[in-house]
C-alpha cells in the first residue's frame, strides 16, 4: 500500500508540475467537443431574447418553448439581470456563443485561483498557481461546469465574481461588493454573506448588501412594473422555474420529493431536515473560523445554500469544485470523512451520474411514486454536501495565525475582530 500511494504522489507531483500543460490540453480538448459536438444553450438565449423585454415591459411574459419535461424556459431573474443581459441582444448568436464559452471557461480558471488562495498559509506562488490551474484543467469536465457550458448559463461568472471578491481585495467595499451584485443578477449568490457575518467582516457585510440594493434600486427606476411584479409575487414563485420533483433539481426539497412524494416537501419531516442541517451549518462554521480556514466557511456555507434552495438544478453545483479543492488540501485533507467526501464528488460529477438519471426520468411518464432506484442515486449531490459539511464540522485542527494573515484573506478593519 505504501508502495501505491507513493506511485500516486508521484504522478500528482509530475501533474502539478506540468499544470499549464494539462490545462491547454484540456482546453483544447474542449474546443475540439464543443466544435465537433455543438450544444443548444437554452438559457443563454433565454438571457439574449428576453433582456430587451425589461425596457418594452414582459419580461416575465417571455418563454422560450423548447421541448418536454420543461416546454418554456421563462425568464426567472431579478430586473437588473436583464439589464446586465441587454448587450448581449446586440451580438451575432455565434459570436454570442463563443464569448460565453471563453468568459466561462475564464471564470473557472478564477474560481480555481481562488479558492487555493483562501486554503491559507501555503507556500503561495508558482506552486499556488500549479495547483489551481490543475484543478482547473480536471474542473473543465465536472458534469456542474459542463452542464454550466453547454446550457450557457451564468453560474461560473457569479462564481468568479463572489470568489474574486471574497479572496482579493483587501478593503471592505471590494469584499462586499462582489456578494452584493452577484446576488442582485441572481438570488443564490447572497448567501455568500453568511460568509461576511461568520468571519465578522461586518463592514464588508453592509457594502454586500448595499450594492445588492443599488442595483435593484437601478433596476427599479428603469423598469418599475416589472420590479414590481417580480418582488411582490414571482420571486417565491417556484413553479416558473421547473419541477420540483425531477431529478435535475438536486436541493434537499427535490430529494424529498422523491424519496417521500410531492406532499412531503411541505411537511413536518423537511422542515425537521432543514433545522437540522442549520444546525451542522452553525457547528461548521464554528469550527472552521477557529481553526482559521476561510474556504471551509466558504465552501460550508455555499453548499449549504444549494441544500436550502426550493431548487438546485445541477449545474447550480458549480461550487462542487471548491468543496474538492478544499477536501483535497484544506486542514483536514488527512481525515477518512473527507477522502470519502472527496471520492464520492469524483464519482458524482465525473462518472455523470445526474445526467445518467435524467435521461432515465425522461423516458418515463410524471413518476407518481417516484421509483426508487431512480431516487435514491438521485440525491447524490445533496449526499456529498451533507459529508461535506460533515467534514468542515468535525474537524478540531486550530491553526497558529489568523484569517487575515493568510494568503489572500482580507485584512479587517479595526473595528472588527478576529473571529473565533
Amino acid at each position: 500500500m505504501e508502495g501505491i500511494g507513493a506511485r500516486i504522489r508521484g504522478i500528482g507531483q509530475w501533474l502539478t508540475g506540468h499544470a499549464g500543460w494539462c490545462l491547454a490540453v484540456s482546453l483544447a480538448v474542449h474546443v475540439v467537443a464543443v466544435v465537433t459536438h455543438p450544444t443548444q444553450p437554452l438559457d443563454l438565449r433565454v438571457y439574449r431574447e428576453a433582456a430587451p423585454h425589461v425596457l418594452s415591459g414582459g419580461l416575465y411574459d417571455y418563454a422560450l418553448h423548447t421541448t418536454p419535461p420543461i416546454p418554456r424556459l421563462p425568464f426567472t431573474y431579478p430586473p437588473f439581470a436583464a439589464l446586465v443581459f441587454l448587450p448581449l441582444s446586440r451580438l451575432p448568436w455565434p459570436a454570442l456563443v463563443a464569448l460565453w464559452q471563453t468568459l466561462s471557461v475564464a471564470a473557472l480558471v478564477v474560481v480555481a485561483l481562488c479558492a487555493v488562495r483562501l486554503l491559507g498559509p501555503r507556500p503561495g506562488g508558482r506552486a499556488d498557481r500549479r495547483r489551481a490551474l490543475l484543478w482547473a484543467a480536471a474542473g473543465l469536465w465536472l458534469e456542474p461546469v459542463r452542464h454550466t457550458l453547454d446550457q450557457g448559463q451564468v453560474n461560473l461568472l457569479l462564481g468568479a465574481v463572489v470568489l474574486w471578491g471574497l479572496a482579493v481585495p483587501r478593503a471592505a467595499p471590494g469584499r462586499g461588493a462582489g456578494v452584493g451584485l452577484a446576488a442582485a443578477v441572481k438570488l443564490t449568490p447572497a448567501v455568500g454573506g453568511l460568509y461576511l457575518l461568520a468571519t465578522r467582516q461586518w463592514r464588508a457585510a453592509a457594502w454586500a448588501v448595499a450594492t445588492a440594493a443599488l442595483a435593484t434600486a437601478l433596476a427599479w427606476g428603469v423598469a418599475p412594473r416589472e420590479s414590481a411584479r417580480y418582488w411582490s409575487a414571482l420571486v417565491t414563485d417556484t413553479r416558473r422555474i421547473g419541477p420540483v420533483w425531477s431529478v435535475r433539481n438536486q436541493s434537499l426539497r427535490g430529494a424529498v420529493a422523491r424519496l417521500l412524494g410531492q406532499d412531503a416537501t411541505a411537511t413536518v419531516v423537511l422542515w425537521s431536515v432543514l433545522a437540522v442541517l442549520t444546525v451542522a451549518l452553525a457547528c461548521a462554521l464554528r469550527s472552521a473560523v477557529r481553526r482559521h480556514d476561510p474556504l471551509g466557511v466558504l465552501v460550508a456555507v455555499e453548499l449549504y445554500g444549494l441544500l436550502v434552495s426550493p431548487v438546485s438544478w445541477s449545474h447550480h453545483w458549480i461550487w462542487c469544485l471548491p468543496a474538492m479543492i478544499w477536501l483535497a488540501h484544506g486542514p483536514l485533507h488527512h481525515r477518512l470523512l473527507g477522502r470519502v467526501a472527496l471520492a464520492l464528488w469524483a464519482v458524482a460529477a465525473v462518472v455523470r451520474v445526474v445526467p445518467f438519471l435524467i435521461g432515465a426520468e425522461d423516458r418515463l411518464a410524471r413518476p407518481a411514486p417516484y421509483p426508487p432506484l431512480l431516487a435514491w442515486p438521485g440525491c447524490v449531490y445533496a449526499l456529498c454536501a451533507v459529508l461535506t459539511l460533515a467534514a468542515v464540522a468535525l474537524g478540531r485542527g486550530v491553526c497558529d495565525r489568523p484569517v487575515r494573515a493568510r494568503a489572500g484573506a482580507p485584512e479587517r478593519d479595526r473595528s472588527e475582530t478576529v473571529a473565533g
